[in-house]
């Protein structure tokens, strides 16, 4: 019973549980923590058996359900999985497990609150992983706006109601062009069901509509440049929890979107308007990674490193067509997207361990401010040893997750024009040299000040959370063949509906 509906349940666990910790009201803080991490495990431990029982021999959606919703609309409650959405499912619910744990002595108001919105989150962001209904996906899209529009806005810093103003606004805007597209699709095919999108013939003028109008919602979300202002205001107001799981789960929607909707459905319009993708991809991979150099907040330092990274998602996810016209052949294509989806996967492991690394800092001195801190490892060898683990794999460290992704990106860049692979794999310069000359300031030399002097290291629950995550940076970084291996029929499949054309 409980594998037929195993989807359903991820979904409406974490949910119905989030108000379930609500109820318990502010007079008891300790239950809604202990209900809110039990829930986050409950959660985990049934997102297992997604990948226990994935079928690695096929393309097609598994642990699928679909019963009617509107069928007014010819909408359907449809969820499913393949091997782009299921890391990212387990993804999510392996982050919000240590983001459960890592606000545990930090949040001192509205502690119920604060947890049931993350459980809520983490519903509906699994929704938008699974959602096969376009009508049904977009429900789950907005209503992820929600909680995090509260975690901001409620926990967050001074300037909390600006960052969370503009988080909404941004997004909220592009997704109401995606709504377009996605009735125009409803209208042409009769039905929302994905399959029939993919299948559905258009024309090159509908495709390029459609590719913009999708753009503009997951533009936004990656963030690419130049839509990614908002992400640095969101991470220095966001609390420790709130910038982790936008860093980890929510950017990945981004680039998850164009897999799902844009490749697929428009693939003509991909093919004309990709030298755009990577032009503004190559501009986030070395300007933004300029911008990152200067900054003097380590939050908003890892904010822009961020956006630099997910570049790289979506130069391999728009190379396809170079790499067809000069090879032929469709397995650097394929290497390319199963670049960018490794970078997805590594980069929600590495930037959310950089930003709980922020905030145990943070917890001790209340001070973002790279000049406020200065010889960390002498107080905080411990502690020491994690940020410096985190910011190489950030870097590109081999042995790390966040050299597999990059590489595989770059070695499937020079298939497709060899200027590529040279202006890519510049970020690999500046990458080295915004996070050295962070933890060159922040963790390195002699004891700044009296404050950095007082510090006292990661305490039992801090090293839980690092060390889970240090582990699972090295282990996608010396044996990535387990998620590789998950992903490939899918991202195969994907190959070929991008190169078939609609016209």
């Amino acid at each position: 019973m409980l594998q037929s509906h195993l989807l359903s349940v991820l979904v409406w666990l974490p949910i119905v549980g989030g108000i379930l910790v609500m109820l318990t009201g502010d007079s008891q803080p300790a239950m809604a923590r202990w209900l809110s991490l039990a829930l986050a495990l409950l959660a985990f431990a049934v997102s297992l058996p997604l990948w226990g029982g994935f079928d690695q021999g096929t393309a097609a959606f598994q642990f699928v359900e679909r019963a009617a919703w509107i069928p007014s609309l010819h909408s359907d409650y449809y969820l499913g999985v393949d091997g782009i959405s299921m890391p990212l499912i387990v993804l999510t619910t392996f982050t919000t497990v240590l983001v459960v744990i890592a606000g545990w002595g930090s949040v001192e108001k509205r502690v119920s609150q604060y947890f049931a919105a993350f459980l809520m989150l983490e519903g509906v962001m699994i929704g938008v992983f699974a959602a096969l209904d376009g009508l049904l996906y977009y429900a789950f899209w907005e209503a992820m706006l929600i909680p995090m529009f509260i975690i901001i806005g409620v926990w967050g810093g001074k300037r909390r109601v600006y960052a969370t103003m503009k988080f909404f606004l941004y997004t909220f805007f592009g997704s109401i062009f995606m709504l377009v597209a996605l009735i125009y699709l409803y209208l042409k095919a009769g039905t929302y069901d994905l399959g029939a999108f993919y299948a559905q013939r258009l024309t090159f003028n509908e495709q390029v509509l459609i590719f913009l109008a999708f753009f503009a919602a997951f533009a936004v979300k990656v963030p690419m440049f130049p839509v990614h202002t908002w992400l640095p205001d969101a991470h220095v107001e966001a609390p420790t929890g709130g910038s982790v799981i936008l860093a980890a789960i929510m950017l990945k929607m981004g680039g998850y979107g164009f897999l799902r909707f844009s490749l697929p459905i428009a693939p003509d319009a991909s093919h004309y308007l990709a030298w755009t993708m990577i032009a503004l991809s190559l501009v986030a991979v070395i300007y933004i990674g300029l911008v990152a150099l200067v900054q003097s907040d380590m939050k908003k330092l890892i904010a822009y490193s961020s956006i630099a990274h997910m570049g790289f998602v979506t130069l391999g996810s728009f190379i396809a067509w170079d790499i067809l016209a000069r090879t032929g052949t469709l397995h650097g294509v394929t290497l390319g997207l199963s670049g960018a989806m490794v970078q997805m996967i590594s980069h929600g492991l590495i930037s959310g361990a950089l930003f709980l690394c922020v905030g145990v800092l943070y917890d001790r001195m209340h001070t973002r401010d790279i000049a406020a801190y200065g010889g960390v490892v002498n107080t905080m060898p411990v502690f020491g040893a994690f940020m410096v683990l985190f910011a190489m794999a950030n870097a590109g460290l081999p042995a790390t997750s966040g050299f597999v992704g990059e590489f595989m990106i770059i070695i499937a860049s020079f298939h497709a024009n060899p200027w590529y692979a040279l202006l890519a794999a510049v970020t690999m310069i500046t990458g080295a040299a915004y996070t050295l000359w962070l933890v060159k300031r922040v963790v390195f030399g002699a004891v700044a000040n009296d404050e950095v002097a007082k510090l006292t290291d990661v305490n039992p629950r801090e090293f839980l959370v690092l060390g889970i995550l240090a582990v699972a940076v090295i282990a996608v970084g010396v044996y990535p063949r387990p998620l590789t291996d998950v992903m490939e029929p899918t991202l195969q499949h994907l190959a070929e509906l991008l190169s078939a054309s609609k016209l």
